[in-house]
Order: C-alpha cells, then structure tokens, then sequence
C-alpha cells in the first residue's frame, strides 16, 4: 500500500505531500490544478522515463518520494539489487536534474531506475492518462487470469526448471565434445601430477613447523634447557626460590589463618613451574638434528608449492581441482552412456512439463471463458458498448516453453460493432483504457473471491487510475464509483476523477488546488473531511459558483454512497 507522495518543485508544485489510506482514495480539483502531476511522480518512481521539463522554472531539480509498505517480492527484489530494506517500509526518492541528469535513491540507497522498474509490479500499477497499455503486458495479463481462476504454476515451473536443468546439461555436453576433446592431453597430465603428489589438506601447515624446528635445532635444544635450569634444576632456580617462600609463608599461616589461602596459592605457582620445567625438558629431549628428514620435508614442501602455483592458493583449492579434472575425464570417458542417460531423462522431464502446461491450459481456457463474459458486463456497465474477450494460445515448440507455461494470454476488445476483435493496446482512448482495466481488475476480483476450496493468491499491489471518467456522467459515472469503491475493497485504489458521483464514494478525498502567490502559481494538496468535501463535491456538481441546492445534493450523494 502506498502510504506517502511527497514532490518538491515539480512541475507547478512547490511543495505537496499526500497521505494517503487504505480503500479508495481520490483526487479531485479544478481542470489544470495538477491532479494528473501527483500521478504522473508516482509513475516516476515506478521507474518511468524523466523529462528535465518537470523541474518547476528557477528550481536546480525537482525531487518526488514516496513511502510503499514492504511485501516479501519486494524485499527480494531489493536484496537482489544489494539493498538494504528499512523495517516495514519502501523509500523511493528520485531527483530530476534541471541540465537533464538525476538520480534515485531506494531506503535512502543509491539505486538505479532499473530497480524501480523491478518493483514496479510489487507496488503499484500506475494508469496515467499519457499511458499505453505496454504496463499491461502479456504477463500482466496471464497474472490476471490466474488470479482469476485461483490457478497454480507451481508444478509447470517445477516441471519446467527440472526439464531446462537437463537441456542445459545436455546441450553443454554436445556442443563442448571438440573443445573436451583438445583438453584430455592436459587434463590427464593435471590429474597425473596432482595424484602424483597425492596432497593431503593442512599438511603443509604441519610441515613447516617441523622444518623450522628442525632447522634451528641446536638453538631449540639450548633454549629449553635454559628455561629447564631457570625453572628446576638451578641453584637459583624458581622452584627453588618458591619452596623456601612457600615454608615461610607456611609458617606464617601456622599463627595467622589469614595466609592460608597465601600458601595454597605458592603450592599452585610451585606446581605450575614443575609442569613447565617437566614440558621443556621433555620437548628438548625429543629434538633431534636429523638432515634427512629436513631434507625430505623441503622435497615435499617444494612439491605442494609447484601444485598450488599451478591449480590454487590453498591445498583444498588444489585437492577440489584434481576431483574437478577427474570428473571431466570420467564424462568424456563414459560420454556415450552419460548422454543416453540425460537423453531419457530429458524425454522423461518433457513428458511431465508437457503434462503440467496441458492442465495449464485447460484451466486458462475455462477460466477465461468466464472471465470475458464477466469483464464484458461489467465494462459495458461503464458507458461501453463492446465485445471482449479473452485468448488463451499455445506453443507447445520447446523454444517457446516458460515456467508459466506455454500460453499467451490476451485480452481482445472491438470498441464498435461490427469491429473485430483487437488486442487492448489498440485502444484509441485514454479514458476506455482506464475503463476497461478496472472494469477487468473489477471482475478477477469478484472471481477469485467466489471460488471455493483454493489458496488465494493476493497481490498487494496499488491501482491508479487516471481521468478514468473522460467522456461518461450519470448513472454511468455511478457505477464507475461504485466499481471502483468495490476494488478498494481487496486493494488500495488511487484515482483522479471529475465526477462528483466518483467523488462521493471516496474513503480519502484529497483536494488539489492551484493558487497564486508571490507572482508564482503553486499546487497544494488538502485532504478533505466533512464540511469541506461537501462543498467540494457541491462545487464539482455546479461548477465556481456552489448553491444551496448542489450542497443538499452533495449531502445526499455522501450519504447514499455509503
């Protein structure tokens, strides 16, 4: 859910934020005060194309923001393009430069409008009135039948990811045979030198501290023979010294108990100096020159050298190279019963996706026989009068197999009679397109809410409408509002409206206004309550001049919409 729409120096915006709720929220104003500006930004921050144009004239940039609630796609998303999430919540901010340049920041993070773009689908889907229908693309599209039917991918791309794994493992099989080939020489003679040696991992660790031992021997000898007659065995040595302090700290306690614990504590020290003596005497005792086993040593340290310089930094890096070697060798050495064996499997990951895709395309196909006899209804309940229908096309050619399946999903439309049915993006309209997407969103909606014994699959996703009431009024405008009322239900709808009949039915009702100040024209935004919206819905019912008789009117049209 959208919950923040900050801009600053934005078009003719100084200064504006919108707080915006759950439900419906809309958007009313004079013509020209800059409804469509508020969603013209957010469609930047959905990662569309920016102008330096929108930067309000003596201004170095313009900046919108906004706040989004986090979904788990979206922190995906996030974490995919190496960004930190911020609890609970979204921050997009996006500055447009006046020479041109800008820059986007997503949790206060520098990012780029490819990311925006990435979550776009997670958020919100914004329908400027300057807008094709290219947002509402043919995965949009099978989204919304999906939805629709309560229908699972899940074992099509389960399917279809185990059956690509095999293709890709076979194809690489097949197209590297020459390139393998032309390595066996080499690849034989890497493993020859690595078994050769036969490194075991962490023994080189192990050797050089022996060489060193062994190299300083004599010195080693000396010095802990030193330390054993400093400790022991000495005339002066500290056990010696500690005894005779010990027998007088003894005979201290022996009158006073409090140098009891004193005496105890030498004991230990006393203790401790025998065990060190002891350890060194013994380690210098064990040592022993041995120019035979040095020398076998910097043979063998020599030798893991020459393999870590050749196959990897550590002896693991080298011991996981040679298993790498062997096991090409091993492919190429039993490459004819490899590939028939990926050869069957990958028949038999063909026959289960095509297993899946087909139960696929059956529950498309019923459910979008459904669908169009739905969504034509309730489209031509909008001042329409058109045919709609719903196409669901295979491709069972490999070369065009998806983790969704193997079907294109359309939404086809004839506006007149007579007309054939067209793909969506024909749509000469503005306002019909707005019109036939919510009244398309309108039906999944009621669709998937009737089906019975499924997981629903809710998409927390912001709809925004714009100029969606261009060329109707009446009871058309109603039922409009009364759609549009019904899909703020499932999710928040945002919409710029006209029409008081639209206006009524808001749960948040946000007045844009333009004024002049300082000889400068700003835009505001005000979120009416109460008295304020009846009058605003009275001023839209009878234009500058509000009566008495459009403020009873507003009056009752809040209070019927309710």
């Amino acid at each position: 859910m959208l919950l923040e729409l900050r801009a600053e120096n934005y078009a003719v915006i100084d200064h504006a934020i919108a707080i915006f709720g759950p439900g419906l929220n809309l958007l009313t104003g004079e013509t020209g005060a800059g409804k469509s500006i508020l969603v013209d930004a957010l469609a930047l921050l959905m990662g569309d194309k920016a102008s330096s144009d929108v930067v309000r004239h003596g201004a170095e940039k313009a900046i919108v923001a906004c706040v989004f609630e986090a979904t788990p796609g979206a922190e995906t998303i996030l974490e995919a393009n190496g960004i930190d999430s911020e609890g609970h919540e979204i921050i997009l901010r996006r500055e447009i430069l006046s020479n041109g340049k800008g820059r986007v920041f997503i949790n206060n993070q520098p990012a780029t409008v490819s990311a925006l773009r990435q979550l776009a689908p997670e958020l919100a889907l914004v329908h400027a009135q300057s807008e094709t229908l290219g947002a509402f693309d043919q995965a949009q599209q099978r989204s919304l039948l999906d939805r629709f039917g309560n229908i699972s991918e899940e074992s099509a791309t389960a399917a279809y990811e185990k059956w690509r794994g095999i293709q890709e493992k076979l194809n690489e099989l097949e197209r590297d045979e020459q390139d393998r080939l032309r390595m066996v020489d080499l690849w034989s003679f890497q493993r020859k030198e690595i078994e050769g040696v036969n490194p075991v991992e962490g023994e080189d660790g192990a050797m050089e501290t022996e060489r060193r031992v062994l190299s300083n021997a004599e010195k080693l000898y000396a010095v802990a023979m030193s330390a054993h007659e400093l400790l022991y065995e000495g005339a002066n040595s500290a056990e010696t010294t500690l005894r005779a302090a010990e027998k007088q700290i003894a005979e201290l306690a022996h009158y006073d108990p409090k140098f009891q614990e004193a005496a105890q504590q030498i004991a230990s020290v006393r203790a401790s100096v025998e065990d060190v003596s002891a350890t060194v005497r013994d380690y210098a005792e064990n040592i022993q020159a041995s120019p035979e086993r040095l020398a076998e040593i910097e043979d063998r340290l020599a030798a893991l050298d020459r393999l870590k310089r050749k196959y990897g930094q550590t002896l693991a890096e080298v011991i996981a190279y040679g298993e790498e070697v062997a096991a090409k060798l091993n492919e190429i050495e039993n490459r004819d019963e490899i590939l028939k064996t990926l050869r069957g499997d990958l028949k038999s990951a063909a026959d289960a996706y095509r297993k899946a895709a087909q139960l696929l395309t059956a529950e498309r196909t019923a459910a979008a026989k459904k669908l169009e006899k739905l969504a034509e209804t309730q489209i031509n309940d909008l001042a329409m009068k058109v045919r709609f229908a719903v196409a669901v096309t295979t491709n069972e050619d490999p070369a065009h197999w998806t983790a969704h399946g193997w079907d294109m999903v359309e939404c086809r439309i004839a506006t007149n009679a007579g007309e054939p049915l067209k793909s969506l993006d024909e749509i000469a309209s503005g306002g019909e397109m707005s019109r036939v997407l919510l009244a398309l969103k309108v039906s999944v909606e009621e669709g998937a809410n009737k089906s019975q014994g499924k997981k629903k699959t809710q998409v927390p996703r912001t709809l925004v409408f714009d100029e969606i009431d261009i060329g109707i009024g009446g009871r058309a405008a109603e039922a409009v509002g009364q759609k549009l009322k019904a899909l703020s239900r499932a999710q928040q709808v945002l919409c710029v409206t006209h029409l008081p009949q639209i206006a009524a039915f808001a749960d948040q009702h946000f007045l844009i206004e333009k004024r002049e100040h300082s000889g400068r024209t700003k835009t505001s935004v005000r979120l009416l309550e109460n008295d304020d919206r009846t009058e605003e819905i009275a001023r839209m019912l009878s234009g500058a001049t509000v009566t008495d008789t459009s403020l009873k009117h507003a009056e009752q049209m809040l209070k019927t919409s309710k």
